[in-house]
């Protein structure tokens, strides 16, 4: 370990051993405060991240074994309000597909960092994402699924996940130092301080706190430490058992390790046979490791990564946390530990991370310095510059807001807020920052001939912002004074207002009116098209309808 700290530049890990139902083995390599050169105790707080995971599946167990939820019945039948992108979602998936991460929804992580959407605001956005697999035909990693179950819970229990988990888990347990925020690690004296290296450079920097876990609880907020985890580990390794008393049913435990869905052998396919057929079960994976069964999970945070396992039938467990994103992972650090518990051979884990790691570094610094090769000289953007700015939005994601600060142009997206520049044509670019990101707005131009919308990279796809209109133009104050018959020719039209704030034209099916501007609509069938009500003397006369093929006035009827 101290080679590793060394070659790794690493600031501190954290690890601790359970052996029959006891921590054995707890030490710190480094320091908690790089800066402060504080030593890593078995009383340190660390973010576990995604280690929360198994909290929240065991938690939903609860529920599931008094009878209030079913892993293998749509969810829908238990939770009514919930709503996923299409019908046949909302009456096909499970509290285990949730859990197992097989919805075929992928991550959209940047919905929820760095935003202030609060949990019942991400539980709403599901409905908004549409799945890029079909259900069960593959493994998806998604934190919202994982908030949207915490969500469950209060829904269910009419508690929050926090209070729940604390009730039923930690206080079972006697995990008396273990928090849900960030807020409360920092009112005891002894935590972590998160770290990373610049980009390029071996130079250490202390870095923000994941402190917009909050929303996402239940996928990763969870803050404890090696002596409090020891318990829970415990128990996971003694089939729910704790100090003699049956904390958390058997069968919740072993439900939760039961495979639900394959893993891809990545390990295999880079050579290295140490590690071989990896599947999900919910909030933790199985493995098999040099021929010993491994149960896992890791949990990712800015500048801090923690990893909690344990080998079944070995009867031993290996926690650790590790400091710095550039770090060794967790994964080498307990292979190589379980390797020295069960009397096996030194697979050189740290040496085959150090070549891919330099090599990536390499590879990136590269890449980077060759980024605007891409660029087209000597153009300029079609519109003039106050076009590009404003509010985008997007259902799922929220808004991206475009504004100019003296003469810089910034974006910001939740509470990112970067410079951007232009690129070429229509293409707008921030600046690529090591810990906010890289965006790269593509702009797009209408039939009406205006800049409407653009398309960005997020996450695993790309995504369209559309501009926002002005609120007061779907009031129902504002609606109302258009819906009522209409006229052209012998073609009767009405207009109707439906859900107090929709607009439609009648018909087989209904055609929305979509706010455009002051009186202008249109339609998500066609772009081309818009549709302006005319108004005289405060009163509306008649609806214009103007395409690619002409204007056609449609005369409001008198029977009005």
């Amino acid at each position: 370990m101290e080679a590793n700290l060394k070659s790794w530049n690493m600031p501190g890990v954290g690890v601790g051993i359970v052996k029959n139902g006891e921590l054995v083995f707890v030490k710190g390599y480094g320091y908690s405060d790089y800066e402060k050169k504080t030593p890593i105790t078995a009383n340190t707080l660390f973010q576990i991240a995604s280690n929360t995971k198994l909290f929240t599946a065991t938690a939903i167990g609860l529920l599931v074994n008094e009878g209030k939820l079913d892993w293998d019945k749509p969810i829908k039948t238990f939770v009514p309000s919930i709503q996923f992108y299409n019908n046949e979602l909302n009456s096909t998936i499970t509290i285990r597909d949730m859990l197992s991460h097989r919805t075929g929804v992928t991550r959209h992580d940047l919905i929820w960092y760095k935003s202030d959407f609060n949990r019942t605001e991400l539980f709403d956005k599901l409905k908004h994402l549409e799945p890029v697999q079909p259900l069960r035909q593959g493994f998806l990693y998604n934190n919202l699924m994982y908030a949207a179950s915490g969500h469950i819970i209060s829904l269910v229990e009419g508690k929050t996940w926090e209070t729940y988990v604390q009730e039923k888990i930690l206080n079972p347990l006697k995990m008396t130092n273990t928090y849900f925020n960030i807020t409360d690690m920092k009112k005891q004296s002894d935590y972590f301080v998160p770290y990373n290296e610049k980009r390029d450079t071996n130079i250490l920097y202390k870095t923000d706190y994941d402190s917009e876990t909050d929303a996402l609880g239940p996928a990763g907020s969870i803050v404890s430490n090696l002596t409090d985890l020891s318990h829970w580990l415990a128990a996971l390794m003694n089939k729910g058992v704790y100090e003699g008393k049956q904390v958390l049913p058997e069968s919740v435990v072993s439900a939760t390790m039961e495979p639900s869905i394959a893993l891809p052998n990545t390990s295999l396919a880079q050579g290295y046979t140490e590690i071989l057929n990896p599947v999900y079960g919910m909030g933790r994976q199985s493995v098999s490791y040099r021929g010993h069964q491994l149960v896992l999970h890791g949990g990712d945070l800015n500048g801090i990564h923690s990893q909690i396992s344990y080998m079944p039938q070995d009867g031993i467990g290996v926690i650790v946390f590790v400091i710095g994103d550039h770090s060794l992972r967790y994964n080498s650090i307990i292979y190589n530990v379980y390797e020295h518990l069960l009397g096996l051979s030194i697979t050189p884990w740290s040496e085959r991370g150090l070549k891919n790691r330099n090599a990536s570094k390499k590879v990136g610094k590269e890449g980077r310095e060759k980024a605007m090769q891409g660029q087209v000289k000597g153009t300029t953007p079609s519109h003039k510059l106050s076009d590009y700015l404003g509010d985008f939005e997007n259902n799922a994601y929220g808004i991206i807001n475009v504004e100019q600060k003296d003469t810089q142009m910034v974006f910001t997206l939740h509470n990112i807020h970067l410079p951007m520049n232009h690129f070429h044509y229509d293409r707008f670019d921030t600046n690529n920052d090591e810990e906010k990101g890289f965006y790269s707005l593509n702009y797009q131009t209408n039939p009406q001939g205006e800049i409407d919308r653009f398309i960005v990279s997020l996450d695993e796809g790309e995504v369209t912002f559309v501009k926002k209109t002005a609120t007061n133009l779907s009031t129902i104050e504002t609606l109302t004074k258009y819906a009522g018959k209409y006229k052209i020719g012998t073609n009767a039209i009405n207009v109707v207002l439906k859900n107090k704030n929709h607009l439609f034209i009648s018909g087989a099916p209904d055609t929305e009116l979509i706010p455009y501007k002051e009186h202008i609509f249109k339609t998500k069938e066609f772009a081309d098209a818009t549709f302006e009500f005319v108004i005289k003397d405060g009163v509306v006369t008649a609806m214009k309808q103007k395409d690619g093929t002409g204007e056609y006035e449609i005369k409001r009827s008198e029977e009005n």
